[in-house]
């Protein structure tokens, strides 16, 4: 008889998952913990169920229609059948509400951002235009008119599919997305207060949604746009008018992307395009800061949902693969790299969720200066560690699959190409690498981030004591290579050389203190001391990957 290899299936995102039972579970008060479980079940039901079956099963993308049958221009995009219900779970569910619920207090964004890390890998990316939603309010409260809250906010946080918006961020034009202080757009005065638009979004994700956040350069009273950074302005836009027609905007085309193929991501010309600036006429990148602290937490969070997806397709599956003469959850050789990718997934789950943690106590003013200082220093450093550990972990997973890991209708090849976004989208790793030193021109950033780390590995429990002195070697290293390189007569360019070396050994050595502090937790789940012990004997220390700085220029025949 014919043999027929039975697929990997995906577990109970929730009942199968200890390590973010147990992290979440331990830090809500006893008199909510049975509302988040019961929250939290229904987010992993919906996504091991009805969210699971429609991403198997709906292969329709996005799709523009520039022209109605008698040639006038109408830009529609029909989105997906998978996108549609994943927008109506996302409301009633509260995947963007449930961070700023009250009655959660400090602990709102941990609980959010657990349904995030639940919902992520069946939800097709749409978190997002969820995270710009989100981002967009924290914006607009920090910086926006009352009018402009009282109109976008109580949408962006509804909690019915009927009321709630989701929200644009068109922040890339034709001269990139990191550098935006080269923006080109220009805004116009209209005279009563609001401005047009003119130029053109070379990027624009969620381009369906309802608003955006965008930049825009002033123009002053000689018609001349104001330069740099400084003569950016925020701006608020809404896409259609009360009769439903487009703001001034047409859509040169959607973007044909590696992967999120699902999110419809468009190119579009704004031509009067009317703008309401959220705070003043200028200083529009200082101004998006608050959006950019919550969309990396959610890029950090989703990378890690999506290594925990892939990690538990590759463990179900050797369970079920008979190779060699039994499972190859047997062979000692498969369940090290099995090891490996479980140990990468819950060291991403802990620096998602510590940042997650942080950001829900600042923004309820419980935090301490120290947790302060440390968000701001974990943020950049959170998306730049789990965007590397998805795409090279994720790889590995489908690795374990062999040639099916490789075929197109085991849905396993949109792991990867979905997971390459992560260290791209807000930030790329070089990006984040210098973002980081810029933390640390507050000292007190970096000193809160090691003095975190050491309370973790002063309490490690005998059991890990080893890992613990892996981790404080790294963090004695990391410092000690900033105190030297500061200490040269050319210590900026050396320091921005090995950024990239620097930051990923601070990430990963923090991950691996997390990990320790769980495994030494009274009462914690067992499972995270052998956990803890896999991730140390990883490649925690980057700092000898550094290449020398005359050797590079030599390779490319640039003067140092």
């Amino acid at each position: 008889m014919a043999f027929f290899q039975s697929p990997p299936t995906v577990p109970h995102p929730w009942t199968s998952d200890p390590a973010l039972r147990d992290y979440v579970l331990s830090r809500i008060p006893e008199a909510l913990r049975g509302r988040v479980e019961g929250e939290l079940r229904a987010v992993a039901d919906l996504a091991g169920g009805e969210l699971l079956h429609l991403l198997q099963t709906t292969h329709d993308e996005p799709t523009l229609t520039q022209w109605d049958p008698w040639g006038n221009r109408i830009d529609v995009i029909e989105l997906s059948t998978h996108w549609k219900r994943a927008a109506e779970v996302a409301a009633t569910e509260g995947l963007v509400a449930t961070g700023y619920d009250k009655s959660l207090g400090a602990h709102a964004r941990l609980v959010q951002f657990a349904k995030v890390y639940l919902f992520q890998p069946s939800s097709n990316v749409y978190t997002c235009p969820l995270a710009m939603t989100d981002g967009a309010a924290k914006t607009l409260l920090t910086h926006g008119s009352k009018e402009l809250q009282e109109r976008a906010v109580t949408r962006l946080l509804s909690r019915d599919p009927k009321v709630m918006w989701t929200s644009g961020q068109w922040m890339t034009e034709r001269t990139g997305g990191s550098d935006v202080a080269i923006s080109e757009t220009e805004a116009r005065p209209n005279g009563d207060g609001t401005f047009g638009l003119f130029g053109t979004k070379w990027f624009t994700s969620a381009t369906t949604s309802q608003m955006a956040l965008t930049l825009g350069r002033t123009v002053d009273e000689t018609g001349n746009s104001r330069a740099g950074g400084p003569g950016l302005a925020l701006f608020y836009v809404e896409t259609r008018d009360d009769a439903g027609k487009l703001n001034a905007l047409s859509i040169n085309r959607l973007k044909d992307k590696l992967g999120t193929r699902h999110v419809p991501t468009a190119e579009l010309n704004l031509s009067g395009t009317r703008a309401i600036p959220v705070k003043g006429t200028g200083d529009g990148i200082k101004n998006i800061t608050p959006m950019l602290t919550v969309t990396r937490t959610w890029n950090a969070v989703c990378a890690a949902g999506d290594l925990r997806r892939a990690t538990a397709l590759a463990v179900d599956y050797a369970k079920k693969r008979i190779a060699f003469g039994g499972p190859l959850i047997d062979k000692p050789l498969h369940r090290q790299t099995l090891a490996m990718l479980e140990a990468e997934t819950r060291a991403a789950l802990v620096v998602a969720l510590r940042a997650a943690e942080l950001l829900g106590r600042e923004e309820h003013d419980v935090a301490t200066p120290e947790e302060r200082d440390l968000l701001r220093i974990l943020t950049p450093l959170a998306k730049l560690g789990t965007g590397k550990q998805a795409v090279v972990n994720v790889s590995e997973a489908l690795e374990c699959f062999g040639g099916a890991g490789y075929i197109e209708d085991t849905g396993l090849p949109r792991l990867l190409r979905d997971a390459q976004v992560f260290p791209i989208w807000e930030g790329t790793t070089n990006v984040l690498s210098l973002d980081t030193l810029r933390a640390m021109k507050n000292p007190s950033s970096f000193h809160a981030l090691l003095q975190h780390a050491h309370t973790c590995l002063q309490h490690a429990d005998v059991s890990v004591q080893d890992a613990a002195i892996v981790a404080k070697r790294a963090f004695d290293e990391a410092s000690a290579w900033l105190e030297a390189t500061l200490s040269q007569e050319q210590g900026l360019p050396a320091l921005e050389t090995g950024a990239r070396a620097f930051a990923t050994t601070l990430v990963r050595a923090y991950g691996l203190a997390l990990l320790i502090a769980e495994a030494s937790r009274p009462g914690s789940d067992p499972t995270w001391k052998p956990a803890a012990r896999t991730y140390a004997k990883t490649r925690i220390n980057h700092l000898d990957g550094i290449f020398d700085n005359d050797d590079t220029a030599q390779l490319f025949s640039r003067p140092t």
